[in-house]
């Protein structure tokens, strides 16, 4: 990824690596309207939540909320990095590292809310006479705070293996920011790889378990809460798609890596797509979730 590597040496072409100039700049022109659009209906939906107290005191909006900005800001640095990508524009590592380290922590707190979110429902659906207790304001507070430490371990954990490997050569390059800038070994990269799978194993045993939970409960229930019940599935369906295309996304680097290794057009046009589904599309559900989907967030 340094600039004097061959690894990812790659050529004055941009990020797209397309020959037609117009394709490239329909694109870009793609992307931005498509971020564009995204962070307004964030900045709109989080406009709804700070204007009424019901919003801001109730867990679940708490963690929609949280999702939403958590989501933009990570948005607008990935964006960030995609125009880097596109204009051939090559920065210093220092900067790089930083930056990557803070878009590793938003894109891994993402997964976990979600995953605390889908609890939520658990809770709410199977548990309601706990449900008060447990989803207090003070607990998802400490909850929030609790996500944010277990994702900031990992970055921690990276960074401080980089400092022990890297040269201080390295330090003094440029280089396009991507996270793989960090993983300078391969026994580092396949730590990477382990620990996303265990992730998943670990978040799709949880939503299993939240699942089976509750659709054991809406074939128990009758009338409005089964109409509850029935509703939970569903929004714990769309939760398990977010999922999955999020921790799809943390499996793309490794991927592009192997493109990039055969053929570096064929790898513009796979970073563009990963980008689109993964990163874009994946951040787009929680808005349907409550932002459409939830009757009184609705209505507000």
């Amino acid at each position: 990824m340094i600039q004097n590597t061959s690894q990812y040496n790659v050529s004055s072409e941009n990020f797209f690596f397309t020959p037609i100039v117009g394709v490239r700049q329909l694109k870009m022109i793609i992307v931005q309207i498509l971020v564009g659009i995204f962070l307004c209906v964030n900045c709109f939906m989080l406009f709804t939540f700070f204007k009424k107290e019901f919003f801001w005191t109730t867990t679940r909006y708490i963690l929609f909320a949280h999702t939403l900005m958590n989501d933009s800001v990570l948005l607008v640095l990935t964006d960030f990095v995609t125009l880097q990508f596109s204009f051939n524009i090559l920065l210093p590592v220092e900067f790089c590292i930083v930056l990557c380290m803070i878009m590793e922590v938003l894109s891994r707190t993402t997964r976990f809310v979600i995953t605390a979110m889908c609890l939520e429902r658990y809770v709410a659906i199977c548990l309601p006479l706990r449900h008060v207790d447990i989803s207090t304001l003070r607990r998802t507070l400490a909850g929030i705070l609790i996500v944010w430490a277990l994702s900031s371990v990992y970055a921690i954990i990276d960074l401080f293996v980089f400092i022990a490997t890297a040269p201080p050569s390295y330090y003094a390059g440029k280089t396009y920011c991507s996270y793989e800038i960090l993983l300078l070994t391969e026994w580092h990269k396949y730590m990477r790889i382990i620990r996303a799978h265990l992730e998943f194993v670990v978040i799709g045993i949880i939503l299993v378990f939240c699942y089976i939970k509750i659709t054991i409960a809406a074939r128990a229930a009758s009338g409005g809460n089964k109409k509850s019940s029935s509703k939970a599935q569903k929004t714990l369906l769309l939760h398990t798609m977010q999922l999955l295309l999020c921790l799809i996304e943390l499996l793309c680097p490794f991927v592009e890596i192997v493109v990039l290794e055969i053929d570096v057009q064929i790898y513009g046009t796979v970073k563009y797509f990963n980008f689109i589904v993964f990163t874009l599309a994946s951040r787009c559900v929680s808005p349907l979730v409550y932002g459409l989907r939830d009757e009184k967030f609705f209505s507000a």
